[in-house]
Order: structure tokens, then sequence, then C-alpha cells
């Protein structure tokens, strides 16, 4: 496997520079992307280094206490394009952390096998796929549920459109892989003299995974903003529905 020196990592600054220098003709907003390419680096290094120190003394306790971490921070995260908003993280991390949790199940127990859950070399880097592609989800179905509701779609439409909206990259995912992309566990197996064959297996694995538990994230929030939006509604229109109904 070829190592890549830090002097040669120094190079990965150009296509920054490059999106950079767009951002500052276009927008005037170049700090943005100089500080969150700032922000990757220097989180990358320092996990680097805790991952090291975890893989050399794996701990059930230590590794909850990380997937607990990771599970917060996804959950805050997803709720960015809602400007934070604290009445949603409840739901977020109630969605998250149970799709997750189930498909990392599935994965731990039941494909791979593994001895002790608690694996850090293993259940760190499938949590951290799952939380992200699950958290992107739940981002986009909020967002564009709330649009819809907005422009006074009927709450089953906005749920619906929702959905799709945030399947969109979960579907695309599966329909380019192998053809268009090779993604990056994948990828990275590959460059480490694993056999392409065996990759595969690994990468139908995470495949597999991403889809349930970005759906299955997506739609149990949407569920749950569903009974919150219809508990909000005045009574006289609940009361309307009724007689319509009786009539």
């Amino acid at each position: 496997m070829h190592v890549i020196s830090w002097l040669s990592l120094a190079w990965c600054a150009i296509p920054v520079v490059l999106i950079a220098i767009v951002y500052a003709r276009w927008s005037g907003k170049a700090s943005e992307v100089l500080l969150s390419a700032a922000r990757m680096t220097l989180q990358l290094i320092g996990v680097g280094y805790v991952l090291v120190a975890l893989f050399d003394n794996p701990s059930p306790w230590i590794t909850a206490a990380v997937l607990t971490m990771m599970v917060c921070i996804a959950s805050w995260i997803a709720l960015r394009p809602l400007g934070y908003q604290r009445s949603y993280l409840k739901p977020t991390l109630i969605a998250l952390a149970s799709s997750t949790g189930l498909h990392l199940f599935i994965s731990l127990v039941l494909v791979i096998g593994v001895e002790t859950w608690y694996e850090p070399r293993i259940v760190i880097p499938l949590a951290g796929m799952y939380f992200a592609n699950t958290m992107n989800a739940i981002s986009l179905a909020t967002e564009r549920y709330h649009a819809e509701l907005e422009e006074g779609k009927p709450e089953p439409k906005a749920r619906i459109t929702a959905f799709q909206t945030a399947m969109i990259p979960q579907i695309n995912s599966l329909l380019a892989v192998g053809l268009v992309s090779l993604p990056g566990m994948m990828t990275g197996q590959i460059l480490s003299g694993v056999s392409p064959l065996i990759a595969v297996r690994y990468q139908i694995m995470i495949m597999t995974m991403v889809l349930g538990s970005g759906g299955c994230g997506a739609a149990l929030m949407l569920w749950q903003l569903g009974r919150a939006y219809q508990a909000n509604q005045p009574e006289s229109e609940s009361d309307d529905q009724g007689g319509k109904g009786g009539e």
C-alpha cells in the first residue's frame, strides 16, 4: 500500500483554493470553504490519534460513549437547515439512534458475525458511515417537509414529497455504484491490497445498510413530525373534518 507523506498531502490544498476563488468571485464568501477545509483537516487528524488509542485498548464503555457522542453531534448537524431548532432535537435523536442502531446490529451480528460488538476497529467506521448518511436523509426530509407545508400542501402530500426527496441521493448511489463510481470503502480496501471480490461484499453490505438506515431514519422523523403537526391543528379544524366525515 502506498503511504502518503504529509508533504505530499499539501497538494490537496489546490482544489480547496480553486473552490475558494470561485466563492470569492461569485459570492464573496471564500472563508466558508477555507474554514470548512481547515476544520475537516484538524478533525480528521485529531480523530486519527483517538482511533489509534481506541483500537489498542477496546472497551465497551468507551465505544458506547463514542457512539453516543456521534449520534448527538449528527442530530444537531441535521437540524442546520431549520436553524438548529431545539424542539426538533428529540425526534431527530430518536430517528437517528433507532435507525442506525438497527442497521448496525444487522451488520455486526447477522452479516459480519463479530464476537464482540464493541470492537472499535469495526463498529466505529460503520457507525460513522451510517450516521452520516442517515443524518443527511433526515435533514433533507425535514427541510422539504416544512417547505411543502409552508406552501400550503396537505400534510400527507408534504410527507411523501419529503420522503422521496430524502431518498434521491440514496437511490442515485445504488444506480451509479460500479458503473459511475467506486465508493470510498471499496476504494480504500482495494488500495490497501484487499481482493476486489472481497471488497465488493463489504460494499454491498454498506450500500444496503445505508439505504435502509437513511430511509428508516427519514420515515421515522417524518412520522414524528406528522404526529406533532396533527396534534397542533386547531380543534375547530378537527371538528369541521369530523362533521364533514359524518355527513
